[in-house]
This record gives structure tokens, C-alpha cells and sequence, in this order.
């Protein structure tokens, strides 16, 4: 019960922060433009055309009521349309979810993969601490987070392209890919069996998770060797070290889950910071997901969809902060929730 209850709390205090930052940008967003300029600048348009067009969309009331009408619709699911040229007038709901599904695959890979790798170097440099493997493993880490996202995704498309040649000249078709380019549907990556199937998904996501991971990677590593350090010189360890318990037992019954809390923190604000930066990685390799729908509702002015895509970050990152703080009561039991 306690947990339901605070978890009802964190809920109850992020409802309202949530509601003052979506006015705020609201706010901003109207105030960056008019969007049917674009539409209003073509030749032979009727200006009672635009103006119908203006008041189905709300556009000649004020901020307020405006705001409201949209929080009403966003509540309810109806989340607007998109004004962009050429959109037919495309729902923001489905455009949304369809772009934020393709970027949690992609994120998702790479973080969960970046995790692991970086918590266990990490964990082994901390414990060999000056020998060959921490120094390979910084010298790494030091490579990677002066490195540039797009500097790591151009090279690996470079590579790539060079890959595929070889792949091409063996008399087998390309591998590395995008099939995201024309479509976001998984049927895209349909083949003659589960193996196929396997292979192409990882031919489709190897070049912008290895991207994204290699950086994260960076990240988790050196906090997990600090974190880890510094566990391995508390009292505590020290204790059991004292008391003839095997150093394996001491790393990991001990140290190790203590260590992890700083990860767990690192974790939770790079994913989301990952699912918003992501955009220079989509557009290196011409995914369809939230970078590019951000990017094309900006160049259009489109408000609704820039609407829609702040608050699906915003949520996102109330549920990994959320989901961040019950990972710490079950790493370490003195932490407590509720």
C-alpha cells in the first residue's frame, strides 16, 4: 500500500507541473509564427478559404481558450491535425505514436545494450583498478564521449556503404539497411522465415543503435567505475573483507547493487535525453521517428504536432524518473518509498 500510495503522490505532484509547462509552450509555440503562412502565400488562394480554415482550427481565438480547447481535445485523445503542406490534414495522434514507437525501438536497443556492456566494464575496471583493462577501458571511454554523435554515425555509415559493396560482390544482397526509409511498418522487414526475420532486424537497427550505444556506453561505464570505487572503500566492505568472505561475494552481495544506484539515475535522465537527442542520428540514417517529425513540424510551424511531441517527452520523463525511484528501493532495501 505504501507503494501505491506514493506512487499516487509522484503522480498527483507531476499532473500539475505538467499542466503549467504544456501552457508555457503552448504559449511559445504560438507565439513562433503564423502557420498558415505558408498557405496563405500561395497564389490564387481565397482568403475566405483560409479564413474557414483558420476558425476550424481555432487560430482566431485567443491563447487561453485556445489552450483549453487544446488540452480537451488532448485529454480525450483528440490531439489536433497537422497543418504542415502536403499532410492532407494528417491526425497527430497516429503521426506521433507511429514516430515515437520506431525511436523506443531504436533507444531502447541501444541503451539496454549500452547498460550492460558499460556496467560490466565499468564493474571490471573499478576491480582492477590501474591494470591493462582500466586503462583500455578509459582510454575508451575518453574516445567515445569526445566524439560527436554525428562524427560516430557518419563513419559508421561510411563503413557501411563499403560493407555492403563487399556484401554485393560475394553475391549476397545488402544487409546493413534502412527499411524505415519509405515506411515504419514492420512488415518491412518480413522474410522467408524467423531467421530472416532476425537478420533483417538486425541489418535495420545495427548502424544507429551501435551510434547511439557507443556514446552511452562512455557514460555508464565511468559512473559505474566511480560508483564502483567508491563502494569498494566503504566500512562496510571493508568489513567483509575483513571477515574472510570471498572477494566475488564482496563485489556483488555487497558493493555491487549499492554501486548501481548512480547508473540507475544516469540511466533514467540519458534514456529520455537519448529519445530526444536522437534526432541527428534519424536524420544520418533517414529514420522515420520523433527527430524527424520534430524537425519537419518546426520547419512547417505546425503546432499541434509540436504540442504533441513535448508532451509525450514530458511524460516520458515523469515515468523514468518514476520508474528510477522503485528501482532504488529494490537495489538497496534501506531506501524506502512511500
Amino acid at each position: 500500500m505504501n507503494l501505491v500510495v506514493y506512487i499516487l503522490r509522484r503522480l498527483a505532484i507531476s499532473i500539475p507541473i505538467l499542466l503549467v509547462g504544456s501552457f508555457l509552450v503552448f504559449v511559445m509555440v504560438a507565439a513562433a509564427g503564423d502557420p498558415l503562412a505558408e498557405i496563405r502565400n500561395q497564389p490564387n488562394i481565397n482568403p475566405e478559404s483560409v479564413a474557414a480554415l483558420a476558425h476550424e482550427l481555432g487560430l482566431d481565438k485567443g491563447i487561453v481558450p485556445r489552450y483549453f480547447d487544446w488540452l480537451g481535445g488532448f485529454l480525450t485523445g483528440d490531439w489536433g491535425i497537422s497543418i504542415a503542406q502536403g499532410s492532407a490534414m494528417e491526425e497527430v495522434f497516429p503521426k506521433i505514436m507511429s514516430a515515437f514507437w520506431v525511436t523506443i525501438r531504436l533507444v531502447l536497443a541501444a541503451e539496454i545494450i549500452a547498460l550492460i556492456l558499460g556496467v560490466a566494464v565499468g564493474v571490471l575496471a573499478a576491480v582492477k583498478q590501474y591494470s591493462p583493462v582500466d586503462y583500455v577501458a578509459t582510454t575508451l571511454a575518453f574516445l567515445f564521449f569526445s566524439m560527436p554523435i554525428f562524427c560516430v554515425a557518419i563513419v559508421l555509415k561510411t563503413y557501411a556503404i563499403d560493407l555492403n559493396v563487399l556484401i554485393n560482390d560475394w553475391g549476397w544482397d545488402e544487409w546493413l539497411g534502412n527499411p524505415f526509409l519509405k515506411t515504419t511498418s514492420p512488415e518491412s522487414l518480413s522474410g522467408d522465415g524467423f531467421g530472416d526475420l532476425v537478420v533483417n532486424y538486425i541489418g535495420a537497427f545495427a548502424l544507429p543503435t551501435l551510434s547511439i550505444m557507443f556514446i552511452s556506453f562512455a557514460a555508464y561505464s565511468r559512473f559505474q567505475r566511480s560508483s564502483m570505487l567508491e563502494t569498494l572503500n566503504m566500512d562496510y566492505v571493508r568489513t567483509a573483507q575483513a571477515k574472510g568472505i570471498s572477494q566475488t561475494r564482496v563485489i556483488f552481495r555487497h558493493a555491487f547493487r549499492n554501486a548501481l544506484i548512480p547508473v540507475t539515475t544516469l540511466f533514467s535522465v540519458n534514456f529520455v535525453t537519448v529519445v530526444t537527442g536522437a534526432i541527428i542520428t534519424e536524420r544520418v540514417f533517414n529514420w522515420n521517428g520523433m527527430g524527424t517529425v520534430l524537425v519537419e513540424a518546426v520547419n512547417k510551424n505546425d503546432p499541434n504536432v509540436m504540442m504533441g511531441w513535448i508532451v509525450v517527452i514530458s511524460i516520458s520523463v515523469v515515468v523514468a524518473n518514476l520508474i528510477a525511484d522503485l528501482v532504488y528501493g529494490i537495489l538497496d532495501p534501506r531506501i524506502r518509498v512511500g
